[in-house]
């Protein structure tokens, strides 16, 4: 959860800001989903953490069946 995605998807590029991403090598942004209330996000980004692998795959590629680079065409 982040109120700034275009920063957040940086610090994950280069490493930075995430454990995860530098332990996995994450540096593609292909899923995110946008929420004007922040609790909602919160509670969304909790939810999300607890689906089974399969059930978060479904999900990307119902959103981005290609597994694009989204950052490429974020809007920053």
């Amino acid at each position: 959860m982040t109120n700034d995605l275009s920063r957040r998807i940086w610090e994950h590029r280069e490493g930075v800001g995430s454990q995860f991403c530098r332990k996995y090598g994450v540096h593609r942004l292909v899923y995110y989903e946008e929420h004007e209330d922040i609790s909602f996000a919160i509670h969304r980004e909790k939810r999300l953490k607890k689906y089974h692998r399969q059930w978060k795959i479904n999900l990307i590629e119902g959103f981005n069946p290609t597994w694009t680079d989204l950052y490429e065409t974020w809007n920053c």
